[in-house]
């Protein structure tokens, strides 16, 4: 038996992280300064069917960490790792695990049994690739930053079709929520889920708690189902939802829940990737499968983040003057 090959080394300026995952190697040793992260099991096939390697999705989050990492900074990361691939079982893991690099932040909140769970927090190019390297194929954040968790500086929308529902019903519903928040004088932002749906965002200002966000959402949701009662649905049981319909579901902004994150790729066939798009975009009609792992940096590298707005604390809506 021949020994085990020694990990190749490889010393990482962020500037450079496009090319810091080299190919002909299994394992590598990146140094970013701050300290040492192992890589590992590059040359297993995550998607087997597009020979889509877990190189190739590191590679992917390092190309495209200047504009992700800002929308996860200071947020708790829940972790769901895919240990055998897209199309493996998978588990959510919210400790983030020991032994870990000194480096990795966390997050300690509270849970309602008594738990106190200190989640990793991805700060940086290193510690994006230590989550997906633990085989997180998409990223799942806090939507409350970790110095006040009950308090998020998001609204969002879950757009789902129920069975029998059509994407083209996904992107009209879309346009009926930007038209009832635009109406209310609140800009949103879309992007699509990666899966068969897609995300409509509002940035507000932190002051709510998460549950009054929520109650907003609720009476959003039922609003519109009963101006668009053909289309819309906000039934929350699977069983009494109406088929050929779309849920707009707003259960997602309870206390503890994640929607995979912009820029996230997806455990689907095709590798999708949950991108932000433009109105206009939707009004000419897209598809999911327009956004992938293999054409999404290049689309930000020409059109830059599209949800750069959601991180300033301009706009920002005060939530409280409509409960």
């Amino acid at each position: 038996m021949s020994p085990a090959r020694a990990p190749a080394r490889r010393r990482a300026p962020a500037a450079r992280a496009a090319a810091l995952i080299p190919k002909g190697v299994t394992n590598v040793e990146v140094d970013f300064g701050q300290g040492t992260l192992r890589l590992t099991n590059l040359d297993k096939l995550f998607w087997p069917e597009l020979e889509i390697t877990k190189r190739d999705l590191l590679q992917y989050y390092a190309q495209i960490a200047p504009a992700l990492v800002p929308h996860l900074t200071d947020r708790a990361m829940v972790m769901k790792r895919y240990p055998n691939g897209a199309h493996g079982d998978f588990f959510f893991m919210k400790r983030a695990p020991s032994p870990r690099p000194e480096w990795i932040q966390t997050c300690r909140i509270p849970h309602g049994s008594g738990n106190v769970i200190d989640f990793p927090i991805v700060q940086d190019l290193a510690s994006l690739l230590w989550v997906v390297n633990l085989g997180c194929i998409d990223l799942n954040p806090w939507y409350a930053r970790c110095d006040d968790t009950d308090r998020p500086d998001y609204l969002h929308f879950d757009l789902d079709p129920v069975t029998g529902a059509t994407f083209s019903q996904v992107i009209e519903t879309a346009l009926l929520v930007r038209r009832g928040l635009e109406g209310l004088g609140m800009s949103c932002y879309a992007k699509t889920t990666g899966s068969k749906g897609i995300h409509v965002y509002v940035p507000i200002q932190r002051g709510l708690v998460q549950k009054d966000v929520w109650t907003f959402a609720k009476s959003f949701a039922i609003a519109l189902a009963a101006q668009a009662p053909k289309l819309v649905t906000a039934e929350y049981r699977i069983a009494k939802r109406p088929a050929g319909h779309v849920l707009v579901d707003y259960n997602q902004n309870a206390w503890g829940r994640t929607l995979a994150s912009i820029y996230s790729v997806r455990p689907r066939p095709k590798a999708t990737v949950s991108a932000p798009v433009s109105w206009e975009e939707l009004e000419r009609g897209i598809r999911i499968e327009d956004f992938r792992i293999d054409n999404v940096p290049q689309r930000v590298a020409k059109l830059g983040d599209l949800w750069k707005p959601l991180l300033a604390q301009r706009g920002r809506v005060r939530l409280e003057r409509f409960l």
